[in-house]
């Protein structure tokens, strides 16, 4: 469903579950010059609080890590790049997930 949203906003998707030493890359895409790294998180409920609360900080530490190792790999280390964020929240039966996108989510 997310990787669906972002080709539906035009960009390339360029991995799925890249994995790296520092950890995973849900879905690592491009938008023009930009690499765009993005942490996918869901939740069912709200119990536990909205999906974006459960990013800790060795969670951030960790995707920076995996970005420069991938850039790094791939030879764009010159390449802007960001860390973005989407949500699914799961609705109860009969309604669709609510996404959210945020760009830019993580920063170093």
């Amino acid at each position: 469903m997310a990787q669906r949203f972002l080709e539906r906003q035009g960009l390339v998707i360029l991995g799925r579950n890249v994995r790296t030493p520092g950890g995973e890359l849900d879905i690592v895409a491009q938008d023009g010059p930009t690499v765009i790294f993005v942490e996918v998180r869901s939740r069912r409920s709200r119990t536990f609080g909205r999906p974006q609360e459960s990013i800790t900080a060795a969670k951030r530490r960790h995707l920076l890590e995996s970005a420069q190792w991938f850039l790094q790999e791939r030879g764009l280390d010159n390449a802007p790049w960001r860390v973005d964020l989407i949500t699914l929240e799961l609705m109860p039966e009969g309604q669709g997930p609510y996404l959210e996108h945020i760009p830019n989510a993580v920063q170093g």
